[in-house]
């Protein structure tokens, strides 16, 4: 019954928030081509989500090594749909890069619309590729950063698996550095039954960026290993502190 309440809840507050979203894009479009309003807005919307049950509680790691006035390929770990709303504390302005079906999704597509996210065809892996470099590019010339999940889909164990190429390509063809962030708790937080956990502690942690020289001059192979090989450690650090 709870989770059934705070589900309209989610609802009424999503359809606010696309609204403001909406007028936010048209009025502030000509002055904020990188639509930072309208992620402040998700921003907004993300912290009333997650403040309103008295016994959820998010852990942010490592926010030192953010500089908002920088530009970022953010890489992330993907286990839960609630990956997605966890990464807004990280504090920059950053657009998804999503397989294109998520956009048919009633609601939820309207909002990566008017959020300016990236669709690509996962079908086609050099169209994809290209999308994501042409797209990618645009939004960091604006000032965004770019969020992947370089797993290219959710893992169903929660541990972190083979990466691709294709974020890595856009730092390289940017020239911007790569900011991996390592996620924890999101695969607890809503049941397979699809009531919330009302008891859920999610950690994000920051790890230090990757360097725009090391991005230019490491072999992308050896780039993906390394950053893959530091977000897992970094995943069984925090999972071994609880």
């Amino acid at each position: 019954m709870l989770s059934a309440i705070y589900y309209i809840f989610l609802t009424l507050l999503c359809t606010t928030v696309m609204l403001l979203s909406l007028v936010a894009l048209v009025v502030c479009y000509p002055f904020d081509r990188s639509r930072r309003v309208v992620h402040e807005l998700s921003r907004m919307m993300t912290m009333i989500f997650y403040s309103i049950p008295p016994f959820w509680h998010t852990r942010v790691i490592g926010r030192e090594y953010v500089d908002k006035k920088k530009s970022y390929v953010i890489v992330l770990n993907h286990s839960a749909m609630i990956d997605i709303p966890s990464l807004y504390y990280v504090p920059l302005n950053f657009r998804w890069v999503s397989k294109r079906e998520v956009f048919r999704i009633p609601f939820f597509g309207q909002f990566l619309l008017l959020h300016g996210d990236i669709p690509i065809d996962r079908g086609h892996a050099s169209q994809a590729m290209e999308q994501m470099i042409s797209k990618g590019r645009m939004w960091i010339s604006r000032g965004a950063s770019v969020a992947v999940f370089p797993e290219g889909t959710r893992s169903k164990d929660g541990e972190i698996h083979r990466f691709k190429s294709g974020a890595f390509a856009l730092a390289k063809a940017a020239e911007v550095e790569i900011l991996p962030v390592v996620l924890d708790g999101t695969r607890t937080l809503i049941r397979k039954n699809r009531l919330f956990n009302w008891r859920n502690t999610i950690t994000v942690r920051v790890l230090p960026p990757v360097s725009k020289e090391q991005v230019m001059n490491t072999d992308t192979h050896e780039l993906i290993q390394r950053v893959q090989a530091d977000m897992t450690r970094a995943l069984a650090e925090i999972r071994n502190q609880k």
